[in-house]
């Protein structure tokens, strides 16, 4: 330990981080199971989720854009975000194929966990997403059963994800407030 400091205390100064200090473990009183497990290799491979980057879009009426999808369930645009691309530029792209809206990318809304099938999780970011073209009705693309513009008080009665509501309220909130200071 040539390029480590002693302290008090029985700890060290890391030779990577000089202004951290690390136990020396020579020095910890441990119980002997407790040693035996800490110099165990611990094999320990994590766990891989997709992600899925999702919009909420609103349009000039005040309704939010959903696709129903093959279970049944309502959902917000969006997809796998693709090697090299930003969060913002994924939900741009998404929302153009699936719906034909074109959009901006805005606030971050929300990322949260969800479980559509037993044992399958998705990791989930929802971005509010501001319509370029809100005169344009949106058109559905292949890969849903059916598309719809819902009131904001519909939402809570429609079968989907308590996340994506979450998102939607949490939008409306926003551009309600962003109207309210004339943005």
């Amino acid at each position: 330990m040539t390029d480590c400091q002693r302290t008090d205390a029985g700890f060290v100064e890391s030779a990577s981080e000089p202004s951290c200090y690390v136990p020396k473990t020579s020095e910890l009183p441990l119980l002997p199971a407790l040693k035996d497990v800490m110099d165990t290799p611990i094999e320990h491979t994590p766990r891989a989720f997709p992600i899925s980057i999702k919009g909420v879009a609103v349009n000039g009426d005040g309704q939010v854009l959903l696709l129903k999808n093959e279970r049944n369930e309502w959902e917000l645009p969006g997809g796998k975000i693709e090697i090299g691309e930003s969060p913002e530029a994924c939900v741009v792209r998404e929302l153009e194929e699936e719906t034909g809206w074109e959009v901006k990318a805005g606030l971050l809304l929300d990322t949260w966990m969800y479980e559509p099938l037993p044992g399958r999780y998705v990791f989930i970011v929802t971005y509010g997403c501001l319509v370029l073209t809100p005169d344009r009705p949106p058109a559905i693309s292949n890969e849903h059963k059916e598309i719809g513009l819902f009131a904001e008080h519909e939402v809570s009665g429609l079968v989907m994800p308590d996340g994506y509501k979450q998102s939607i309220a949490t939008w409306h909130t926003r551009l309600r407030d962003s109207r309210g200071r004339g943005q």
